[in-house]
């Protein structure tokens, strides 16, 4: 990390890993940062932490990805480990509907300690183990679209879909930001006798959250 290199980005995104231990997150990080994967299923012991730049546009976003570290089996995590997100992938191992059937726990941990605006993104993972599949697309989709997530079925082991799904978290986050950017620009140009012009009433934006390839 102490490469010259790679301190030439316009932003820092920190995106977090949840989910149960054992459904591959520690996999997904190290796939999408390093593409690497590694069989020991030894659970990862001390936060860990991995970063790539990415380019968005002409916009260099350093991505700083999060791992849980394996502190979710003793429900150690704490607020310190959401501090800062903007982006968050809930992970749960398709093969085991357990990992699943938490899904909804997590998502309410993430939003007690994260902010309301953080892009996040369903991921069911092993996507190669689809003989052993305990966790229909259709129904994981409908929750992801209930919920407002994003969703996508990845395979850490044959790298499926898992640039696809940090790269469109990424994207979310950068498109929030600009906006942001842009609205505080405006907001900056409205003078405080027209200040009510610059309030939009318009309803909040729905989006589509299943990516089918």
């Amino acid at each position: 990390m102490g490469n010259g290199k790679d301190e030439d980005y316009n932003f820092v995104f920190k995106v977090v890993l949840i989910g149960e231990s054992g459904v591959g997150k520690t996999n997904l990080l190290s796939r999408f940062t390093r593409n690497e994967f590694s069989h020991d299923s030894r659970t990862t012991i001390g936060v860990e932490f991995s970063t790539r730049t990415v380019m968005l546009g002409t916009a260099a976003v350093k991505a700083q990805i999060w791992d849980t570290a394996g502190l979710e089996r003793y429900r150690a995590i704490t607020s310190a480990y959401y501090r800062g997100a903007v982006g968050a992938l809930l992970v749960f191992d398709l093969t085991k509907h357990q990992t699943y059937a938490v899904v909804e726990r997590w998502l309410k941990e993430l939003y007690d300690h994260a902010e309301a605006t953080i892009v996040v993104m369903l991921v069911g993972n092993k996507s190669d183990l689809s003989q052993a599949r305990e966790v229909p697309t259709e129904e994981a989709c409908m929750f992801a679209e209930n919920n407002g997530l994003l969703f996508l079925e990845t395979s850490a082991l044959d790298s499926t879909n898992v640039e696809l799904a940090f790269q469109t978290v990424l994207k979310e986050i950068f498109a929030k930001v600009s906006k942001q950017r842009q609205n505080s620009t405006l907001a900056n140009a409205i003078t405080l006798g027209s200040a009510e012009a610059g309030q939009d009433s318009g309803p909040g934006e729905k989006r589509a959250c299943c990516i089918n390839l």
